[in-house]
């Protein structure tokens, strides 16, 4: 006899959070580790353009950062090519120079204490939707961790080495998640390197589904109500550690040599 066909909607969500602290824990993965998985995991979600975009996360000491170096595309980053740097982009540990443009993480970092890692990338439909200067539109179920969580940024401010765009992003990103870069491209953070990681993943499908949509006819909206539950609901961190580690596993079957040892996902 089933105990829980009965039971309302909220005991049964309470129910399988519990159920995913049980079996989703920590990864044993270093930040390097994790920022490295998820170069190639952005590298294989298409968000590659040349040696264009930036992935970060915050290093041991405040004020600095692991990035890669400018020469390397996504697809030849490994855990041990990894470059730490300051807010003034001084390499710290690590061999070359970190992209001039990794100068705006600087200050999201320094106005969003929440935020550990920041992937910005120019991924083809983001990039295109950035060329039409239309914001994100989340429809779709899949889609509803970016439901009122993605900014947009109208005015191109050209290229980002200068202080002045990287106050204009860091305001326009606001307390958001997300933001679409007009005639740019992408920015997500996340308070995880997982978190971070799956939102790029997520919005660059996101921004496909809208171009689709927006081929064949209108989008609808969803009902905020239910489009903010299934935001809280897709955005736990047990949940993000789970999609990270379904997306490490296939990186790592590709890309095996983007880390030193054998690790366990």
């Amino acid at each position: 006899m089933s105990s829980t066909l009965h039971d309302p909607k909220h005991v049964l969500v309470d129910r399988v959070n519990r159920q995913m602290d049980e079996f989703f824990g920590d990864s044993r993965l270093t930040t390097r580790q994790k920022l490295a998985l998820t170069c190639r995991i952005a590298y294989d979600g298409g968000h590659d353009s040349g040696l264009a975009g930036q992935i970060s996360a915050r290093g041991p000491q405040p004020g600095t950062y692991y990035t890669q170096r400018l020469g390397l595309g996504f697809d030849e980053i490994t855990e041990d090519n990894l470059l730490l740097v300051d807010e003034d982009l001084q390499v710290l540990e690590g061999q070359g120079m970190p992209n001039p443009a990794n100068r705006f993480h600087s200050w999201i970092y320094r106005v969003r204490e929440d935020v550990n890692c920041i992937v910005h990338t120019h991924s083809l439909h983001t990039a295109a939707l950035a060329m039409l200067e239309v914001p994100l539109v989340v429809s779709q179920m899949d889609t509803t961790p970016l439901y009122d969580d993605c900014a947009f940024l109208k005015e191109w401010p050209g290229v980002p080495v200068g202080n002045e765009e990287g106050e204009i992003i860091a305001a326009a990103l606001g307390d958001k998640r997300a933001i679409i870069l007009a005639h740019h491209g992408q920015l997500v953070t996340g308070a995880t390197v997982e978190e971070a990681c799956n939102l790029a993943v997520l919005i660059e499908r996101a921004a496909r589904l809208q171009l689709l949509a927006m081929s064949a006819g209108t989008i609808q909206p969803l009902d905020p109500k239910l489009a903010r539950e299934a935001h809280d609901w897709t955005s736990t961190d047990r949940r993000n550690k789970a999609n990270f580690a379904y997306y490490a596993r296939k990186a790592l079957r590709n890309h095996p040599d983007c880390l030193s040892g054998k690790v366990e996902l």
